[in-house]
C-alpha cells in the first residue's frame, strides 16, 4: 500500500465499522475517518466506536457524525469516544454545533438546493466559532446522506467563502473528475469503497487513494489548492 499524505486534496473515509478497515485507512494515509452515530445503517454503539477511535488516535483525524441528537447524547459520546471533529447532518443551529467546543462540519443537503453559494455565505461567519467546512452531499433535506448518489456538481460555485467537503456517490471511477471540476478541499467517500454497508473493500480503498494522488501528481507544477485543513 502507498501512503497518500503528500496529496493535495484531503481524503476522508466515512462510515467505518471494522477494525481492519480503520487499519487500512491508516496504512493508506488518509487524512480523516468518519464514525457514524446518526441512526444510520453504518451506525456504531459507543463501545465499538471507542475501540475504533482508540486505534486511530494520533494517526488520523476522527470525526463523529450526528443528526439532531440532544445535547446529552452528544456529550455522552464525547466522554467515551476520542473524536477530533463533529459533523452535523440535521437541522442543528450554529449555536448548537459550536456548543461542544470542538471543530465542526455542517452537512448541506445539496440534492435539493439550487443556490449553494447563498448557503455557503450563510454559514461563513461561523468560521470564528470553529466551523471548519461545509460538507456538500447528494442527500435531500431531512436525510442523513450515505446514499451513494451523485448530485449536479456544476451548481457548486468555484469561488466560495468556506472550504468544502465533497460527498455523494464518489468512487475510484469518478473522484478524479470530481477533483478537477469542483476542486474541493476534501473528498468524502463511504458507499463508493464498500462491499456492503459498513464493510469496506481494501482494494477499492487503495484505488480511491491512488486516483486522488494521481490527480495531484499530474498537476504538480501548477498545483494551487490550499491544503490548510490538515
Amino acid at each position: 500500500m502507498q501512503d497518500s499524505r503528500n496529496h493535495n486534496t484531503r481524503i476522508k473515509f466515512c462510515g467505518l465499522t471494522r477494525a481492519e478497515d480503520v487499519d487500512c485507512a491508516i496504512q493508506l494515509g488518509v487524512d480523516e475517518i468518519g464514525l457514524v452515530f446518526a441512526g444510520h445503517k453504518r451506525n456504531l454503539d459507543i463501545d465499538s466506536a471507542g475501540k475504533l477511535a482508540a486505534m486511530a488516535t494520533g494517526k488520523v483525524q476522527i470525526t463523529g457524525l450526528f443528526m439532531d441528537h440532544d445535547v446529552a447524547a452528544v456529550q455522552q459520546i464525547l466522554a467515551q469516544v476520542a473524536l477530533d471533529r463533529l459533523q452535523f447532518h440535521g437541522r442543528e443551529s450554529a449555536d448548537y454545533c459550536a456548543s461542544f467546543g470542538r471543530p465542526w462540519l455542517k452537512a448541506i443537503a445539496a440534492g435539493d438546493r439550487q443556490d449553494l453559494l447563498q448557503e455557503l455565505e450563510q454559514w461563513a461567519p461561523q468560521q470564528a466559532r470553529q466551523l471548519l467546512a461545509l460538507l456538500l452531499d447528494a442527500h435531500t433535506s431531512g436525510t442523513a446522506g450515505g446514499s451513494g448518489e451523485v448530485f449536479n456538481w456544476t451548481r457548486i460555485p468555484q469561488q466560495r467563502p468556506l472550504p468544502i467537503y465533497l460527498a455523494g456517490g464518489l468512487t475510484p471511477a469518478n473522484v478524479a473528475a470530481a477533483i478537477r471540476q469542483v476542486r474541493p478541499e476534501t473528498v468524502d467517500v463511504s458507499s463508493g469503497i464498500e462491499i456492503s454497508p459498513g464493510i469496506k473493500c481494501p482494494d477499492t480503498m487503495e484505488s480511491f487513494v491512488n486516483e486522488v494522488r494521481n490527480v495531484f501528481e499530474s498537476r504538480q507544477p501548477d498545483a494551487n489548492i490550499s491544503n490548510n485543513q490538515r
